[in-house]
């Protein structure tokens, strides 16, 4: 009878556990953001896509998966070291999740390369954090 209280003791810290980690993460959401997919390239056509919200900082922009129970940022982009590449509308099985108001722009940092589906007004917010980060010459000497 004691095992039978211990696992039912275990599984309600646990399933307490989850509770507070899924109210946490709802709260950081709702924090606010951009509305954003985001996939991990290269990857299948169609696959890979994960809503969120994107939140953008003086030095770095992070994006919170909607579906994560992680208690920080499930991806973080330097924004000194962000590159864009090509902008394109979905194509074939993204429009399941997408819709023809959605653009997805290439974005590499560092190694690791990325496809951001936004909304027109999204992505100028997003292009404009980009494009007025400071020039890496100005940046020389100022403490991290």
């Amino acid at each position: 009878m004691t095992i039978g209280v211990t696992v039912l003791f275990v599984l309600v810290v646990l399933l307490g556990a989850l509770v507070a980690a899924f109210v946490y993460r709802l709260s950081v959401l709702r924090r606010g953001g951009t509305a954003a997919i985001l996939r991990v390239t290269p990857a299948a056509a169609g696959h890979g896509w994960r809503h969120g919200v994107i939140r953008y900082g003086e030095n770095s922009l992070v994006f919170l998966k909607l579906s994560s129970l992680r208690p920080g940022p499930d991806i973080r982009l330097d924004r000194q070291g962000i590159e864009l590449g090509e902008r394109r509308g979905p194509r074939e099985t993204e429009y399941d999740i997408m819709t023809d108001e959605i653009l997805i722009l290439s974005v590499v940092d560092g190694e690791r390369s990325y496809e951001v589906a936004l909304d027109r007004g999204a992505l100028t917010a997003f292009l404009s954090w980009v494009e007025s980060r400071p020039d890496g010459r100005s940046m020389r000497g100022r403490p991290a």
